[in-house]
């Protein structure tokens, strides 16, 4: 990668590190219990408790997307940054602008999708 690059790729991370971190802080008031005493109807009690869990599992994969973004952003200037984990080929750089929490080239992710 070259310089305007990296330079690009910085702000990219930084943005869906923001953005990602307003999203899990979004999420964690979303999964609160719901009070029995609430006045809710049985269905929409039930309603509640099902988007409950859908906004938990969003929670864990925001967590662990921000985790890989930080990973990201601390090894970005590293040399085996850009470089795919499995077949050891270099990402495509459109490919890490999309996903820059990504360490598979798309060959190797659509592989792994389909184990």
């Amino acid at each position: 990668m070259n310089k305007l690059e990296l330079l690009k790729l910085h702000e990219k991370i930084s943005l869906e590190i923001s953005a990602t971190a307003n999203k899990i802080e979004n999420l964690k008031e979303l999964i609160k219990p719901v009070a029995p005493d609430n006045a809710l109807g049985r269905l929409t009690r039930l309603d509640a408790i099902g988007s409950k869990s859908i906004n938990e599992a969003a929670l864990s994969q925001a967590r662990d997307k921000l985790n890989k973004l930080r990973y990201a952003k601390a090894n970005i200037d590293k040399p085996g940054f850009g470089i795919c984990s499995e077949c050891e080929k270099t990402i495509p750089f459109a490919r890490i602008l999309i996903m820059p929490e990504s360490n598979l080239c798309v060959s190797c992710a659509e592989d792994l999708e389909n184990l």
